[in-house]
């Protein structure tokens, strides 16, 4: 593999992981008003259409991570990103909400089949000796996707019509379908007993125990950073600030595009601690000014040290993950990482809303502030960094 970072394979799956995601946001958001509106669901039934999809895409994870290196990387993703157009394309035939939720299962596995073999992917386009840095310039492509995917749906549904938003996300998915056909992609060398490890039916083959405290830490984080996803703007609305919430994730994103580079190449040089406990006390800081905002400045200054805590961790848990496994276990140990941080993005909206029966916004995020805290102690007291990066070996499939 050439040292170059910005070769064109990893260019190019930078660029479809970027529509994946952002055709995941667009839709995301304008879900549960096209349920409303056209199909006149009920708030129940639209909140259920929207989140389903998560459940698609962890059954997707889980089953992809275990069959990823065994039906190869190159027909998972090729396959996955067919079937997203497919169930995106449904979107146009839609007759009744029980037909939505159908579509939305199956567009989530989509999604998780294709996101997961990408992650698998990209790595190996990425320079050994410049792993940390090159998953953070990955990682950007999600984090500009979280931010640009929302604002132009809302934007667009605005403006135009879901019809309109669907034949533009079909368009998207089209073109990243004939990227992903054109690039060469290759496939990990399996030996007789990596191939044997990876079919049996046991917990390890769907499940990597080498990642699981990245991954109960990436739930628990992802469980903190949703009570920013689910309650800002009904905090907003509370302190009279909803104009300028809408500017709260463009400075997150802003802080994540500037800072990423630096904190992948901070990882590879210095090692993994340097930027791990960094982004569990910028978390908590976000979070406890966000508790204490009173006026616009402060709100703004939260989304940045939120960006610097959560956008920080995202990136460089998965750079964790593929720390410590070999290349025949990269598909799991991603996928089971990503389960983590999915799961706790999925129940956390779940936990905070119970808890708010109980508190106000404000001590709900002094409550979210403490899980950061305790994820930086279960790091301290259990992570230990492996002595050297394994090499990925493949071969051309």
């Amino acid at each position: 593999m050439e040292e170059k970072l910005f070769n064109k394979g990893f260019i190019t799956i930078t660029l479809i992981n970027f529509i994946v995601y952002l055709v995941y946001y667009l839709m995301m958001v304008i879900i549960a008003v096209m349920a409303t509106d056209q199909l006149h669901a009920s708030f129940g039934q639209a909140g259920l259409a929207s989140g389903i999809y998560i459940i698609g895409t962890l059954i997707a994870r889980l089953i992809m991570g275990k069959e990823l290196e065994i039906i190869g990387r190159k027909r998972v993703a090729r396959w996955g990103a067919v079937i997203y157009l497919i169930t995106t394309a449904a979107y146009l035939t839609v007759p009744t909400i029980g037909f939505l939720d159908i579509v939305r299962l199956l567009n989530g596995f989509a999604y998780g089949m294709t996101s997961t073999a990408l992650n698998a992917i990209v790595t190996e386009f990425i320079p050994e000796k410049r792993k940390g840095e090159g998953i953070n310039y990955y990682g950007l492509s999600t984090s500009l996707a979280a931010a640009i995917g929302p604002f132009i749906g809302l934007l667009l549904l605005n403006a135009t019509s879901f019809h309109f938003i669907v034949i533009l996300s079909i368009v998207l998915i089209a073109l990243s379908m004939v990227a992903l056909f054109a690039v060469k992609i290759n496939n990990v060398v399996l030996t007789p007993e990596h191939l044997a490890e990876l079919k049996s039916w046991k917990v390890s083959s769907f499940i990597e125990y080498k990642v699981l405290l990245i991954t109960i830490i990436g739930f628990l984080m992802g469980l903190s950073y949703s009570s920013v996803l689910a309650f800002l703007a009904s905090y907003a609305e509370t302190l009279n600030l909803v104009a300028i919430s809408s500017f709260f994730f463009v400075v997150y994103a802003g802080i994540v595009t500037l800072t990423r580079p630096m904190s992948g190449r901070l990882f590879d040089r210095y090692g993994e601690n340097m930027v791990m406990y960094p982004s569990y006390i910028f978390l908590t800081l976000g979070l406890i000014v966000l508790g204490f905002t009173t006026n616009g400045v402060m709100l703004l200054v939260s989304g940045a040290f939120i960006g610097l805590g959560y956008g920080t961790f995202m990136s460089n848990g998965q750079a964790v993950s593929l720390k410590l496994v070999t290349s025949h276990r990269v598909g799991i140990a991603l996928s089971t990482y990503f389960i983590g941080l999915d799961l706790g993005l999925g129940v956390g909206p779940y936990v905070f809303g119970a808890l708010h029966a109980q508190l106000p916004f404000r001590d709900l995020y002094f409550v979210a502030a403490v899980i950061p805290v305790i994820s930086a102690v279960l790091y301290l007291l259990f992570y230990r960094s492996p002595k050297k990066i394994v090499s990925n070996d493949q071969e051309i499939a």
